[in-house]
Formats: C-alpha cells, structure tokens, sequence
C-alpha cells in the first residue's frame, strides 16, 4: 500500500534527483492578489519567478503544496473531486521543456522503481490548437516516442488542455494530462479521458507556460518558457492502492469511519447517503486546512474567502443533517483531521482551539438558520394540505435550497413524512436555470454579473455609487467601460487617460462610503430610453435593452439606466473599500474593489 507520506517523499526525492532543489509550499491565503481567494495551483505562488525574476533556489524546484478549488463544489461527493487538495509539483524557469517534462513524468508513472502503472493504463491529451495558438505536435511525437500509441493521444480544446493564469491576466500555455483507464466499461462511443463516467481518472498535468494573457486578452510570447506540472496526492495514492474512492485511502477513512458512527439516520437513497458522507468529511478537512492557516485571517462571514469558508461549514452541516448527525459534530471531525495530518502541517495543531472554536460557533449560528427554514417548511406544508394538495413544487423547493439552504434530499425526506411529494424534475429545472444565469454572469464581461446573489447584487448597487462618485472626482468622462462582479469583489473599468493619484481615490471611496453612510433609497421607474435620457440618466449600454428601461435613481446622487438586481438603500451595503487601480487597455483603467 503507497502512503500519502511515502508518495511525498518519492515524488521531491525522484525530482531532487533531476537536479531540482526542495521548496516549501506556501499560505492557502495567495499574497497581493485580490483575483483568486486561494491558492487554487501550485504556480500561484511561483508567478513571479514564471515571469522571469529569479528564484533563490534556482531554475529547478519541485515542492508540495497545499490548495483550495471551489469550482467544482456540486460534484464533491463522486469517487475523485475534492475542494482542498495537496498538490505535487516540479518546476521549469526557462530551463528544460516540453521533452525533459514529459519524459520524467512517464517515466515516475511506469518505472517499477517508482510508481510502476503499466503502460497499457496511459492515455494522454494534448491541446489541439486555436485561438492563434497552434495544436501541440512537439508534445504528440514525445509520447508517441515514448510508446504511447496515436489511439490513446487525445487532441482536445481549449477548455480541456489550456491551463490559464493564475488571475485574469499572466503566465498560460497548453498542457499535456495523463490519465489512467481504470478498466471500466465505456460509458458511450464518446467517451475518453476528460469524461465523468469513472473510467479514466487523471493523475498528472504537465503545463507548457508559453504564453502571457495580456489585459486586452492577447497571448504574446513569454520571454522565458516555463513547466509546471502537477500530481494529485489524494487521487494518486486511490489509483496506487486500487481503491475505487479517495474517500477509501488513508487520508479520509479515519474521518468517513466517524462520521458514519455519528449517523442515526440512513436514507433509503444509498447513494445520496453516501455522497452525504464524504461532502461532510471533505468540507470538514478543507474548513479546517483554511482555518489552520499560518497566514490567517480567513474567518466563516459573508464576502470572499469568508463566505466560500461559511459555504462549507454550513453544507457540511446541511447534511450532517440528512444523516441525523447530532450538533456538535464538527469539533470531532476537525480533532481527527488534526490528528491525521499535524505531522505534515504541524501548524494545524499550533492553530487548534482556533480551528474548534470557529467551526462550533459557525455550525450553531446555522442551525440557527435551518430552524427558519423547518418552520417555512412546515408553513408550505400546512398550505398544501388546506387546499388538498400533495406535491411540492420544484420551485418550492429550490427556494428551500437557495434561500434556506435545504438540500433536495432533505427537502424530500421532510415532504415524505408530511405525505407529501417533491416535484425533483422541477426542483431540477429551477435549479439548471440558476446555473444558466450563473454562467451567463461569468461569461459576460461586460455584463457583469456572476449572480444575483445578495453579495452580488450588494456589489452591484455600489458600482453606481462609483460611477458616479468618479465622474464628481475625475470629470464626466470618467464613463464605464465593462464590469464583472462575483460574491466577493466587483471590477470597474471606465474611461480616464491616466493612472489616479492616491488622493484621487482615497476622495472616490469618502464619496461612496458618504452615500452608504446617508442611507438613502435606490428607487426604479420604468420608461422609455428617450425619456430616461431627458431625464439626466446615464444610459451607456442602453441598446441592450428594450424600448421600455428601468432607472435606477440614488436619492439625489445618481441616476441610471440598469437591468441588474439592486438593494433596497444604501445603508445595506456596509463599508466600501478600493483594493487596486491599474490599467485595463489603452485610455481605460481598472478599479477592483470589495465591501466590507
């Protein structure tokens, strides 16, 4: 059986041994980059040595390094994702490339010295090219040198084999990922690495740092080329040892043993229990990871870092629920993932009644919470049946998960014993519907909205306030030029030719907070975009909508012309804070700022 401990130490001493010196990792909490909450990969730390300053340790390092991904939160709970990770590395600054790199990774993955899998289990993608960046045939005749055959060397797009920067701009290349067939039958014609279906589970990434994403989205030559690569210790240790989950390895039995003792209650849905099990065990070893952290400062709360921490302790919660966990049973957990890992981070154990203290207090203030939601529950239920009805609304019920933070399994567990049924494939469309908007958010720059989210919408009403408050301190030119807005921050960029001075901003963020301060009411009229106009609206982006437009008007302060969500008053939008100024593209500037 191959230990998480023993992959470790073989992976830096093979690495070591290609001449690359030892590194520590770093924080979980990413240093002076407001763009990423964590640190996602094991470059965010390295960027600016991928940019060209030098390393102490030289232009060959390998390490380990702890990471957070949120990304993929609704899929946590199959047999391989997982929201905290620690991620193996080796490290190029402007020495080897494509063929060292790929070379080494086969050979740590097929030598019996090593990991020793059978060539026959490799299948590999390559990028195939696009957006003037051309399909990777260096990498395809490696493996092809290699012994790997032209039917297990996938050629994919950009969103499987593009590994972009750490932010919205910086080092990005394509990338070459290496997956190992876990002998299961095919789940169609189509299906190949990069499928969901179980069959090929990916071990290793090797990324070609090529390229630098320009503000204005251009890719232009990096000055040095660079590899990063990265190794899954959870999911490599799953492979190793033949185990069909990560949640059967070593780093999560002692925890999914716990929780199961905990449960009092065991859902007909065996597989809903089981995801159950392991949302809780991973959300509980992350929060703790996050809590741990030499760097600090993350706390369960309501805007960025804070909130994606408070979204986990609170899911795990959910459905500690759904298994009849009693309360309490986050101090339990957090102690055995202490337990398990101190060796390696011993800062878990310097950081221990830190790690209890938040997670009993943030799993009692949402029980809190999921009272609220029993008694709206139990108010749809008597409804129902004073009118004769015995199914609840798939709409009901997504409001029962968004707003209460039931999850469909529980929501149905209530219904059924009420005599009640859920409507699931509306609950389904409701929910597919949220996503849609979500992505539609991410996706449109100058759209700008991730969400409508009370964070969200929060941040969106203080993008008029800075609009404005600009415009009163730069001059009237200072119009918007796109926006994107997430839960944690939103991004402004408008229209000034030159860099704004210190004093600048500090007088734009008195104005807005001044406003916030005044509380006064955001009110909506609905009118043609001609009389909006008259009317002293701002309408920048007027063609996007109908003839009929809604006005936002800031009591006395500004008026606008918007389809967002916005709050009701400004008093609600608590403190505004300006992180950063810089440039977006010629004549437009950047402002990232967050409320507080």
């Amino acid at each position: 059986m191959l230990t998480a401990d023993h992959l470790r130490s073989q992976y830096l001493a093979f690495f070591h041994a290609k001449g690359h010196t030892v590194i520590s990792g770093s924080s979980l909490i990413p240093e002076n980059d407001p763009t990423v909450l964590f640190t996602t990969a094991g470059m965010h730390p390295l960027v600016p040595y991928l940019l060209g300053e030098p390393h102490p340790g030289g232009r060959r390092l390998t390490d380990v390094q702890k990471c957070v991904r949120t990304g993929d939160i609704d899929a946590v709970g199959d047999a391989s994702h997982l929201t905290f990770f620690e991620m193996l590395g080796n490290w190029s600054l402007g020495d080897y490339f494509k063929k060292e790199a790929i070379t080494w990774s086969y050979e740590f993955l097929t030598s019996p010295q090593w990991l020793g899998f059978s060539p026959d289990q490799l299948s590999v993608t390559v990028f195939c090219g696009g957006e003037g960046v051309p399909k990777d045939e260096e990498s395809i005749a490696i493996w092809k040198s290699l012994g790997i055959p032209s039917e297990r060397i996938y050629a994919l797009p950009k969103e499987d084999n593009w590994w972009g920067p750490a932010g919205l701009t910086g080092p990005c290349g394509p990338d070459t990922e290496m997956f190992i067939d876990t002998g299961k039958s095919a789940c169609s014609q189509a299906c190949r690495p990069g499928c969901r279906c179980g069959k090929y589970v990916e071990i290793w990434n090797d990324v070609f740092m090529q390229y630098n994403k320009t503000a204005d989205g251009r890719y232009e030559p990096l000055k040095q080329s660079n590899v990063d690569t990265g190794m899954g210790v959870e999911r490599t240790i799953c492979m190793m040892n033949g185990s069909q989950t990560v949640y059967e390895t070593e780093l999560f039995a002692p925890l999914m043993a716990q929780i199961r003792a905990m449960a009092t209650v065991r859902p007909a849905d065996e597989a809903a229990a089981v995801r159950a099990e392991r949302i809780i065990a991973d959300h509980m070893r992350t929060s703790v990871f996050i809590l741990g952290d030499p760097k600090g400062g993350v706390k369960p709360g309501n805007l960025g870092a804070n909130y994606v921490l408070r979204r986990l302790i609170r899911r795990s919660v959910r459905y500690a629920k759904l298994l009849g966990i009693a309360p309490g049973y986050s101090r339990a957990l957090a102690e055995t993932v202490i337990a398990n890992y101190r060796h390696v981070y011993p800062e878990l154990e310097a950081a221990r009644e830190t790690i209890l203290a938040e997670l009993v207090g943030e799993e009692e203030r949402f029980e809190k919470t999921l009272a609220s939601g029993q008694r709206e529950f139990d108010k749809i239920a008597d409804a129902l049946r004073q009118h004769g009805q015995t199914n609840l609304s798939g709409r009901t019920a997504f409001k029962l998960y968004d707003t209460y933070g039931f999850p469909l399994e529980f929501t149905e567990e209530l219904a059924a014993e009420q005599g009640l049924a859920v409507d699931r494939a509306g609950y389904e469309e409701a929910f597919k519907k949220h996503q849609e908007l979500s992505k539609q958010g991410d996706a449109n720059f100058k759209g700008g909205l991730a969400d409508s989210t009370v964070a969200t919408t929060r941040l969106h009403t203080a993008t008029h306030l800075l609009h404005q408050a600009l415009q009163n301190v730069l001059g009237p030119h200072a119009l918007q030029k796109g926006s994107n807005i997430t839960p944690e921050r939103l991004r402004f960029d408008f229209a000034h030719h030159e860099k704004v001075s210190p004093g600048q901003l500090a007088e734009v963020e008195r104005i807005v907070n001044d406003i916030i301060a005044r509380d006064l009411p955001i009110t909506c009229e609905t009118m043609p975009i001609e009389q909006a106009k008259a009317a002293g609206a701002t309408a920048l982006f007027a063609a996007k909508y109908g003839e009929e437009v809604k006005v936002f008007s800031v009591g006395g302060f500004s008026k606008e012309v918007c389809g967002g969500p916005h709050a009701a008053r400004t008093g609600e939008l608590g403190a505004f804070k300006i992180q950063k100024e810089e440039a977006s593209s010629a004549g437009v500037r950047r402002i990232k700022a967050v409320l507080t």
